[in-house]
């Protein structure tokens, strides 16, 4: 197989087969960020994918989804998706899904219904690393995009009835920040229709800009209640029916519910993590956090 790096996807990907049609990150700036730093961006060719497929095919794995490596996949041609998906059907015909993870400017090539065509190839869920809806903090972590792309981009996805997952970085912010941050996420959000919504933690790891800012002393870290605060906040403030989860490594506790049914409960519970833990014990769990 062809990886230019290691495996990247949600833990609730565990069980995909997985299959590299670009490498790097087309962005590769944001600020935290730690992923794709050792591999340029770059498409697979053709001929380098087909062989990955037949590799797969041979594999013995029992898997039914595919999950795309490179940080953003989806950038790709509809015309080169399109080829991709009859690629694996024809060697992995036991395959129902695609998907992976994109960037929001990934959609800026596509039209609503081009992104209908590859809903109807078996694409779905594709997970978009939108961070924020705060434009200020989008700015300030170098994101490439404002709130207003991403509710005029994602909106292809709705109108073309493809499903989707958006994420929530939570303490991105840092000290004092963290409620602004949840409310205009929450508020962008809000427009949208994402099938799910995944929440994780802001974990600095010392290669990264932003973690220079804070030996820099440009940059404070939001504390640990305060991150656990801006959950509930965020949580509180999301209006939308979707699939909740928090599940991350990043995350003190495993949150996994609906909107708006159980959001109640879910602010509950990390209210009971606030009430038996002290800002020392969360920071011992988050110190202990040392890959992603």
């Amino acid at each position: 197989m062809h990886f230019s790096s290691g495996i990247n996807r949600p833990p609730y990907e565990a069980a995909d087969g997985f299959l590299q049609i670009t490498s790097g990150c087309s962005h590769a700036t944001c600020e935290f960020c730690t992923f794709y730093k050792d591999s340029p961006f770059m498409l697979s060719p053709m001929e380098e994918i087909e062989e990955d497929i037949k590799e797969l095919a041979q594999s013995g794995w029992n898997f039914d989804r595919i999950y795309l490596q490179g940080a953003d996949p989806f950038i790709r041609k509809t015309e080169d998706l399109l080829q991709i998906a009859d690629m694996i059907y024809r060697y992995l015909p036991q395959v129902k899904s695609i998907g992976g993870y994109a960037r929001v400017d990934n959609l800026r090539n596509k039209t609503v219904e081009q992104v209908r065509q590859l809903a109807q190839k078996g694409y779905s869920y594709f997970y978009f690393g939108v961070e924020s809806g705060d434009d200020k903090l989008l700015d300030r972590m170098n994101k490439g995009y404002h709130a207003d792309l991403v509710i005029e981009q994602c909106k292809k996805m709705d109108e073309a009835g493809m499903p989707w997952i958006a994420n929530f970085l939570g303490g991105l912010g840092g000290h004092n920040w963290g409620f602004s941050h949840a409310r205009e996420t929450a508020k962008m959000y809000n427009q949208l229709k994402p099938a799910m919504v995944y929440a994780s933690e802001l974990t600095l790891f010392p290669d990264t800009p932003l973690s220079r800012d804070v030996a820099a002393g440009n940059y404070e870290e939001a504390t640990e209640t305060e991150r656990i605060a801006e959950m509930q906040e965020f949580i509180r403030c999301l209006d939308i029916p979707t699939i909740f989860r928090a599940e991350h490594v990043t995350m003190p506790i495993r949150l996994n519910g609906r909107l708006p049914e159980d959001k109640e409960a879910l602010i509950a519970q990390l209210q009971r993590l606030l009430d038996d833990n002290g800002e020392e014990i969360l920071q011992r769990y988050r110190s202990r956090v040392n890959s992603l």
